[in-house]
């Protein structure tokens, strides 16, 4: 008798027992749902409806084990509890999500205008997100609900440097969420410490603090800052102070807007945090970015009660504002003249996205503190973080600081893949190359609109000359990208930031140029839109 390549669930299974399919590919697993009974025929009919009724064979009704008793919906029911779903059905589940046969779920919102209308009424206003609305994503493609296609250029602000829906990031999230997906630190898990491996490896720190967000990051920043102070530097208790720069951005809590001069960030939300600013308490001014003499001038005044300076390498919120070369090699030297720890901001331009793993990188220096959030998890799930070295981190100590999700096992099995395909794939290397590629595309246009380029690997901006525009905005020009299929958005009114998956092809780049200059040329004629 021809051997079966697969694995049958039988009817009744041994609690925990995991259903196996050996045969790889579609026709194996598709085989191998079709000829499944009981509760399992729901999940034949679901496959067909969403994915098409020729993508299984026809259902028929699975053998049983000779001798094995006929099961019960009540015995039938507990065994489908115990079971694990295969991976490679999740995977095929996924394929099909992004193929286009998949109408839209309970869980989706079933056109553009419906999404837009139900979140205006329901959710708070606290975005002003172009008017797209993203359905399906795959590397640096985007679906809306009608199915018209995208190129994305904004890259979730840069959380999905690994291209959107990676397989191998969906892979290594529904193999751990099969498997474990949460411990709290309560508790050992088996993923962390691995994890934890991995970005001493990669990033050469002693140590890591897991957490989830990038505002989280900041603030676990800026408490160990502040406790390194006292216990370390003998700064006396309630005196630590903490600097950052002017048109900074750190996030959205009372911390991070502390730290802000934006007064889009703070209006309204005071008192803030005390002793933390880009203000000289001196002289009430502000500490320019890029501007070593004013923070010469502050540390010089304050640097005996300063715990830290924290800048980003780019200013990305502010419109990708890049420094001079010696900026942050000078800005370090100075820290450590004042015995002020250097925290760098990397969250947003870490991971590859300026053509260096961490753009601190390109000056030669290694910070005190790093945080790091977005892509170190590729858009798969929520994982930030902050490196230092054992003479700074150990100041925390056990029940000061953590986090219910911090280093939980799924964030951690992403991160782990996520940060390999940035090393497999030469990703850093590759937004170095395309990042000129970009700059010198969009120079060669010659374009009066056009004010400034600037950037770092495929970190990038422009600055729209309005008036050259006739009175067109820089929104307008991101409405006319989005009718012509890309996708960008503005900063600060006059500048739209350019940076998409660092895993597009320079081909899907030549194409985002061609429609740049198109839409530049068709600028000045084009609709205004209303507010904006």
């Amino acid at each position: 008798m021809r051997r079966r390549r697969f694995t049958h669930a039988p009817a009744a299974l041994a609690p925990g027992r995991p259903w196996r399919v050996e045969r790889q590919g579609r026709a194996g697993w598709a085989s191998a749902i079709t000829e499944l009974g009981g509760p399992w025929r729901g999940l034949h009919t679901a496959i067909s409806s969403n994915c098409g009724p020729g993508f299984l064979p026809p259902r028929r009704t699975p053998p049983r084990l000779p001798g094995s008793p006929s099961p019960g919906k009540a015995q039938e029911a507990r065994a489908i509890s115990s079971l694990l779903i295969p991976i490679s059905i999740t995977m095929a589940l996924a394929a099909a999500s992004t193929s286009g046969n998949s109408p839209s779920s309970r869980f989706h919102s079933s056109s553009t205008k419906s999404a837009i209308d139900a979140e205006n009424e329901y959710a708070a206003h606290n975005y002003h997100p172009m008017p797209v609305v993203f359905a399906r994503a795959q590397g640096v493609n985007v679906w809306d609900p009608e199915g018209k296609h995208y190129l994305d250029l904004l890259s979730a602000y840069s959380a999905v440097n690994q291209g959107h829906c990676h397989p191998e990031l969906i892979k290594a999230l529904t193999e751990q969420a099969g498997r474990l997906t949460l411990s709290s630190r309560a508790f050992h898990n088996d993923v962390f410490p691995v994890w934890a491996a991995k970005m001493r490896s990669v990033f050469g720190y002693d140590m890591v603090l897991p957490m989830n967000t990038g505002a989280e990051a900041v603030e676990t920043a800026i408490k160990i800052a502040r406790k390194w102070a006292y216990k370390v530097k003998k700064v006396p208790q309630g005196a630590a102070l903490i600097f950052s720069v002017a048109d900074n951005f750190h996030g959205r809590t009372m911390t991070a807007i502390s730290l802000s001069t934006d007064p889009e960030s703070r209006d309204n939300y005071g008192p803030y945090v005390p002793n933390i600013g880009a203000i000289n308490p001196s002289t009430g001014r502000p500490i320019r970015y890029n501007n070593l003499a004013d923070l010469e001038a502050v540390l010089e005044a304050h640097g005996r009660e300063t715990a830290a300076f924290i800048v980003e390498p780019i200013q990305g919120e502010a419109g990708v504002v890049v420094p001079d070369d010696d900026y942050l090699a000078r800005a370090h030297e100075l820290c450590k003249k004042h015995n002020v720890l250097f925290i760098c901001d990397e969250i947003q331009t870490g991971i590859a996205r300026t053509g260096k793993m961490l753009c601190c990188d390109w000056a030669g220096i290694k910070p005190d503190m790093v945080t790091l959030g977005k892509a170190i998890s590729g858009g798969m799930y929520p994982v930030s973080c902050v490196l230092a070295n054992k003479d700074v981190m150990l100041v925390v100590e056990p029940g000061t600081h953590g986090s219910t999700y911090g280093g939980n096992p799924l964030g951690c099995a992403v991160s782990i893949r996520a940060l390999e395909l940035v090393e497999e794939g030469g990703l850093a290397e590759k937004a170095d190359h395309l990042g000129k590629l970009f700059r010198d595309g969009l120079a060669a246009f010659k374009s009066p609109i056009i004010k400034t380029i600037r950037g770092k690997g495929l970190l990038n901006a422009v600055v729209i000359d309005e008036t050259a525009a006739a009175g067109r905005s820089a929104w307008d020009l991101c409405i006319l990208l989005k009718s012509k299929g890309l996708l960008a958005k503005p900063t600060h009114g006059t500048i739209i930031r350019f940076a998409p998956p660092l895993v597009i092809t320079e081909e899907e780049l030549q194409k985002a140029l061609r429609i740049i200059g198109e839409a530049l040329q068709e600028l000045p004629t084009a609709d205004k839109s209303d507010g904006h």
